[in-house]
């Protein structure tokens, strides 16, 4: 059995209604991005930042996973420990749908961690009304559990890993120009995976995608999946 590793962006998570910044020129929901997923934005001002990662929460909570989500649910199901998901979004809406071999390499929208002494918290635990949490253990201020420009993703040698012992690599609903993310399909072709993308629009790294599929992620992935299973 072929070990498929999934790698998933923005756009998948669109047609579920989640925004990105990427819409509105530099702009996520009216601010700029600098402001809300930076380190420095969060020191200049916790309120507003904290405030904007209330309203993402809240946000994502009232979304659904959708037809794509499910077929990554379905395809992994089939394959067992023969798949693996990385993605870049913060949404969770992998895990609801049913995903258990998720990378969340950008953090999460339902996590939070102390500043000072990296105590672990559920958001869905905390008490949201005041402006900026506060750690149990230590008083130190929390942060979303976010990784902001500047930061270094999580689980980057455990990708590395998996990149390079994949026989097909599929990229789904991301630009191909945002890095590290961006080059992770260099890496596999590299390796010898059999490379496929499926994006509304043509991706930057196009020359390194040896199947492309374009058109709606809903649309494109439960059809391609179902023709993955019946081989």
């Amino acid at each position: 059995m072929k070990k498929y590793l999934i790698l998933t962006g923005a756009g998948i998570s669109a047609e579920s209604g989640i925004k990105t910044f990427r819409d509105s020129g530099g702009l996520w929901e009216n601010h700029d991005v600098q402001q809300v997923a930076s380190p420095q934005g969060f020191q200049e001002d916790p309120k507003l930042v904290w405030q904007f990662y209330k309203d993402r929460f809240n946000q994502s909570l009232a979304a659904e996973p959708n037809t794509a989500h499910y077929a990554l649910k379905k395809l992994e199901d089939h394959l067992q420990d023969h798949f693996h998901l990385i993605t870049q979004n913060v949404d969770g809406l992998h895990s609801r749908a049913g995903n258990e071999r998720v990378i969340e390499m950008h953090g999460s929208l339902s996590n939070a961690f102390c500043s000072s002494c990296r105590a672990s918290y559920r958001l869905a635990d905390l008490d949201l009304s005041c402006d900026i949490p506060s750690c149990e253990k230590c008083g130190n201020s929390l942060r979303p559990d976010i990784v902001w420009f500047g930061e270094i993703p999580y689980s980057l040698y455990e990708i590395e890993q998996l990149l390079k012992e994949c026989d097909v690599f599929m990229v789904i609903g991301t630009s191909g120009s945002v890095y590290p993310a961006a080059g992770f399909v260099m890496t596999a072709k590299l390796f010898g995976a059999h490379t496929v993308a499926v994006n509304l629009d043509r991706p930057d790294n196009l020359g390194f995608i040896d199947e492309l599929h374009q058109g709606k992620c809903t649309q494109m992935l439960p059809a391609l999946v179902d023709k993955i299973l019946s081989k």
